[in-house]
């Protein structure tokens, strides 16, 4: 199968009502079926209150994250998911630059995410700095990281 561009990928602005479906499907797929979270622990109650994005290929969703306000100013990207199938063609930075300039648009200046170590140099490549020590979430190693969104 050929590599899409970057081009060929759209991502929308959706709430959790109304794409659960897709959201739920990719985030079983790549964080309980290939990674082994919870149930629990993936869909923890949050996501009703929180702004999601998803990622398109032809009319397929293919990538997901969720982005919340955890005070004035202040916002966390989560659950950044792309399917297996759709990685290393640059639909994660899609996700992540959309979701930064959405938050930019909120009035929003620092944002975290806790980023898995493996992908950690993903989060750098986007302006994210590391705080802190390494830590478990979900049985995976992570770290905090944060940035400082410019006008």
């Amino acid at each position: 199968m050929p590599m899409a561009s970057n081009t060929n990928i759209t991502v929308e602005i959706v709430t959790y009502c109304d794409a659960l479906a897709h959201i739920q499907t990719i985030r079983r797929q790549v964080f309980q079926q290939e990674q082994g979270v919870s149930p629990e622990l993936e869909f923890d109650g949050l996501d009703d209150a929180a702004t999601h994005l998803l990622a398109w290929h032809q009319g397929q969703a293919v990538g997901t994250s969720r982005l919340r306000t955890l005070s004035e100013g202040v916002a966390k990207v989560e659950r950044v998911a792309v399917l297996a199938t759709y990685r290393g063609r640059g639909i994660g930075r899609k996700l992540m630059v959309s979701a930064l300039t959405y938050l930019r648009a909120q009035g929003v200046t620092d944002v975290k995410v806790n980023a898995q170590l493996q992908v950690r140099s993903f989060y750098e490549a986007l302006g994210f700095e590391t705080t802190g020590e390494v830590f478990e979430e979900a049985g995976i190693s992570h770290v905090a990281m944060w940035v400082r969104l410019q006008g």
